[in-house]
């Protein structure tokens, strides 16, 4: 008989240890709705203080001993056998890839720039936060120079570049070739980093040309031999064309983002077509980037497409006095070269009632370009469902009753 009734008394301790651990944990229950007050969702990138540097894809000393051991290569005088693409060929597989990233991105632009007419972007001339929807935010998180004191954002209507930023790089002739220096820096044409690495993993643009080799360029004691021409011979040297292989500025590529026009039925099919188009690029530069080598800041948003950045001694971040105003170059991230802009997720789009800073733990954060799919009636794929919180807000009268 005593046995019987050990488990029914387990399971009632075990109520009452698991009761005001649940509590602390932050779960309570109001008029039988559970809310969490902890984060359900995935943790979103830190936000890093401006003496931070972004963290590298590898660790510091996996990159000295790298060094160490091209500097030992290098003291040897034989050939170093490189492989596509450090020795100037183009990796023939990608080369579909960087074709479809290119018209991604052009659908992505033009959907994006058609469903702002229809969805409302804002943006706070002080703080530069995004709200995409209608009634923006009520959340006070502007906490810059002359700001308000009650930390509102000053809201301005938005444009595409605050949905999707653009990104530039300097756009080279020979990948492999020397870096654009610090006097180049106004005459060497600057396009979008996304475009630049497309180019050189093999999609050609007339207006930007470049150099593509037929025969491999070889390393031999650390130095760079190219048996092959500088120019084919089919190519004439313009005026817009130096002799180091740098092509002067004479049109920019600002005025592609409507270049693909697409009259799809209803704005749903044109977020989903965007959506689509948007997971398409990203994947796609993410595959390009496993061989073409893409380089970042680690202080500032600078981007450079190739395997080593430029000279241009531009930089404004922290402790750039120690450095003269050059980069401090590392490998770059597809959040680098796409930055998602995370604004808050707004559930019931219906509602006439703006987000409130009383209850923004419960709130969710997307990507500024997803999030206006979202509202335009794309369903979201699994992927996002990690950075929603599966949480029911509650109502203002109801927030003070939660733990």
């Amino acid at each position: 008989m005593l046995l019987r009734h050990v488990p029914t008394v387990g399971n009632f301790l075990e109520g009452i240890i698991q009761a005001p651990v649940a509590r602390i944990r932050g779960i309570s229950m109001y008029f039988g709705v559970l809310y969490s007050t902890l984060p359900t969702c995935d943790e979103l990138p830190r936000k890093l203080k401006k003496s931070e540097r972004k963290p590298p894809l590898r660790c510091f000393n996996e990159l000295k001993r790298e060094a160490r051991q091209k500097r030992k290569e290098r003291q040897n005088a034989r050939e170093i056998i490189l492989q596509p693409p450090e020795n100037g060929l183009l990796v023939e597989h990608l080369v579909p890839v960087a074709r479809k990233v290119y018209a991604a991105r052009a659908e992505l632009l033009s959907t994006v720039s058609r469903l702002i007419k229809y969805i409302a972007v804002y943006t706070c001339s002080l703080c530069g936060e995004v709200h995409v929807g209608h009634l923006p935010h009520k959340i006070r998180t502007c906490n810059v120079q002359g700001s308000l004191s009650s930390k509102e954002h000053s809201w301005v209507r938005g444009g595409i570049q605050h949905v999707l930023p653009l990104v530039e790089s300097f756009h080279l002739y020979d990948r492999i070739g020397r870096a654009v220096s610090h006097k180049e820096m106004l005459e060497v044409d600057r396009i979008p980093a996304i475009v630049e690495l497309c180019i050189q993993a093999g999609f050609d643009i007339p207006e930007y040309p470049t150099r593509r080799r037929t025969f491999p360029v070889y390393s031999v004691a650390g130095k760079m031999i190219d048996f092959e021409k500088r120019f084919p011979k089919d190519f004439s040297v313009g005026e817009d064309i130096d002799a180091c292989g740098f092509r002067y500025n004479k049109k920019r590529m600002d005025k592609d983002a409507h270049s693909a026009e697409i009259y799809p039925i209803d704005i749903k099919d044109i977020a989903v077509r965007g959506l689509k188009a948007w997971e398409k690029m990203c994947n796609g530069a993410s595959k390009l980037m496993e061989k073409y080598a893409v380089q970042t800041c680690g202080y500032c948003p600078e981007v450079q497409v190739g395997p080593k950045g430029h000279r241009v001694r531009n930089c404004q971040a922290y402790k750039h006095q120690m450095r003269d105003g050059q980069h401090a170059w590392q490998e770059a991230r597809i959040n680098d070269l796409v930055p998602p802009v995370y604004v808050y997720h707004v559930q019931d789009q219906q509602s006439n009632k703006p987000l409130v800073y009383e209850l923004r733990r419960y709130y969710s954060m997307l990507p500024a370009v997803v999030e206006l799919f979202a509202q335009s009636g794309a369903p979201l794929e699994a992927k996002y469902a990690g950075a929603m919180r599966d949480v029911v807000i509650p109502e203002m009268d109801e927030e003070k009753w939660v733990v």
